[in-house]
C-alpha cells in the first residue's frame, strides 16, 4: 500500500508539473511575442526619427510610402506605447499609443491611437498596416505625403497642395500672430501649426468626425481646454473648401481669429461659455480692419431693423454647426457685439481681465456673474441690458 501512495503521489507530482510547464510555455509564448513587437515599434519609430528609410522597410511590409509621406514634418519625438496584443499564429492585431511631438511647436507629445496588423514571416514580426483608431482621427501624413513651408511665426503642412497655397497661409499666420499679441498680450507661444488638407473629407477625417459638422465652416482650432505650458501646441485645421471662397479681409479675419483661440487656450476652460471664446476670438480678427457693425453682424442687423432684437446673450447651444445657418451667425455676431461693447465701454485692458477672469473660475455656475462684478463692476442685467442697446446703437 506504501509503495502505491507513494506512485501516486509521483503521479500526480508528475501531473502537476506537467501543467506548470505547459502553462509557462504558453505565457512564455505570449510574452515573447508582446515583446518582439515591442522592439519592432521601438525599432520603427527609431527610423522615423532617424530619417532612415531601410530601417523602416525593414519592420513592415508595404509601408515605404508612409515613410515618405512624413519626410517633411519637422519632428523631435516618435515613439510607440503597445497597449494590446492579440495574436493567432503567425498573425496579430495591437492596439498602441503613438506619441510625436513637431520640433520647435510641441512642448509636450501630441497622442493619438494606432490599430496595427502584424504577420511573422522567417521568425520575424512585421507590421503590414498601422491605421488611426479611436481618438484622435487620422493625422496627416495618413493623407498623403505632407509638404512643409515655415513662416516667421508658424509652421503650415498641407497634403494634396501647391507650395504657393502653403506659402500663402503661412503669410496669413506671420499677420495674425503679431495681431494677436497685439490684442492679447505675449504670454503665449506666439507661434501656430496649421493643417490644410485636400479638401472638407480630409478636414473631418484629421477631427475624426462627419463631414456635414463642418461644411461651410473655414477652420477650427484643436487643442486642451485650459491647457498648461506642457500641453502640445494647438493645431488650427484648415478647410480648403469653404477658405477658398472668402476674399482677402475674410481670410486675414479667420486666421486671426484662430490663431486667437491658440494664444487664449490657457485661459479658456469649462467656465468660458461660448459668447465669450467665439466673440473675443472675432473681436481679435476685425480689430483695427475698419469695417462697420452692420458689414461683420448683418443677421443681427435685420433682426434689429424687425424689430427682433435678442432678449438675452447667445447659449453655448446656438453655436453648433449644425444648426440653422441664420441662427450661428446670429450667435457669433452676438458674442462679437458683446466683446465690442465690453471694449468700448469699458477698454480692451478691461477686456482682457474679464476673459481671464471667467476663464480662471472654478467652474461655470458663477463664472460669468463673479467677473462682471469683480471686473466690470456691473450685473448680468444690467450687461444684458447694455447689450441690447448696445445692438440697437450700433445696427438700428
Amino acid at each position: 500500500m506504501a509503495g502505491r501512495r507513494c506512485a501516486s503521489r509521483a503521479g500526480l507530482s508528475l501531473v502537476l508539473l506537467l501543467a506548470v510547464l505547459v502553462g509557462c510555455g504558453g505565457r512564455a509564448s505570449s510574452d515573447t511575442a508582446t515583446a518582439a513587437v515591442r522592439r519592432v515599434l521601438d525599432r520603427r519609430a527609431a527610423a522615423v526619427l532617424n530619417r532612415d528609410e531601410a530601417a523602416f522597410r525593414a519592420t513592415g511590409t508595404a509601408t515605404g510610402t508612409g515613410f515618405a509621406n512624413l519626410r517633411e514634418v519637422p519632428l523631435a519625438g516618435w515613439s510607440y506605447r503597445l497597449t494590446a496584443l492579440h495574436r493567432s499564429g503567425d498573425r496579430a492585431t495591437a492596439r498602441a499609443e503613438l506619441s510625436y511631438r513637431v520640433r520647435g511647436y510641441d512642448t509636450a507629445p501630441v497622442t493619438v491611437d494606432r490599430a496595427l496588423r502584424l504577420a511573422r514571416t522567417g521568425g520575424a514580426w512585421r507590421v503590414t498596416s498601422d491605421l488611426p483608431a479611436g481618438k484622435g482621427g487620422a493625422q496627416l501624413w495618413d493623407q498623403g505625403a505632407v509638404t512643409a513651408v515655415r513662416g516667421e511665426h508658424s509652421l503650415v503642412l498641407g497634403v494634396g497642395q501647391p507650395g504657393a497655397r502653403l506659402r500663402s497661409f503661412a503669410d496669413l499666420a506671420d499677420r495674425a500672430v503679431p495681431a494677436v499679441s497685439e490684442a492679447w498680450g505675449t504670454d503665449w507661444a506666439r507661434h501656430v501649426v496649421v493643417l490644410v488638407p485636400k479638401s472638407l473629407e480630409g478636414m473631418a477625417g484629421l477631427l475624426g468626425a462627419p463631414v456635414s459638422g463642418y461644411r461651410g465652416i473655414a477652420a477650427v482650432t484643436t487643442g486642451e481646454a485650459g491647457g498648461s505650458a506642457k500641453a502640445p501646441a494647438d493645431r488650427i485645421i484648415v478647410n480648403p473648401d469653404a477658405y477658398g471662397v472668402l476674399g482677402d479681409l475674410g481670410k486675414q479675419v479667420v486666421l486671426t481669429h484662430e490663431t486667437t483661440h491658440v494664444a487664449t487656450r490657457a485661459h479658456t476652460t469649462a467656465a468660458t461659455p461660448l459668447w465669450l471664446s467665439e466673440g473675443y476670438a472675432d473681436w481679435a480678427g476685425y480689430r483695427g480692419s475698419g469695417r462697420a457693425p452692420g458689414q461683420v453682424a448683418p443677421e443681427l442687423e435685420r433682426a434689429v431693423a424687425e424689430g427682433q432684437v435678442p432678449a438675452a446673450l447667445p447659449e453655448d447651444g446656438d453655436f453648433g454647426f449644425t444648426s440653422d445657418a441664420g441662427r450661428l451667425a446670429r450667435a457669433y455676431e452676438g458674442g462679437w457685439m458683446a466683446c465690442r461693447l465690453i471694449a468700448d465701454h469699458w477698454g480692451e485692458v478691461r477686456l482682457n481681465d474679464f476673459y481671464r477672469a471667467v476663464g480662471d473660475h472654478p467652474g461655470r455656475a458663477g463664472a460669468v456673474e463673479d467677473a462682471l462684478r469683480d471686473v466690470l463692476h456691473t450685473t448680468p442685467e444690467r450687461f444684458t441690458q447694455l447689450w441690447r442697446q448696445y445692438l440697437r446703437d450700433q445696427l438700428g
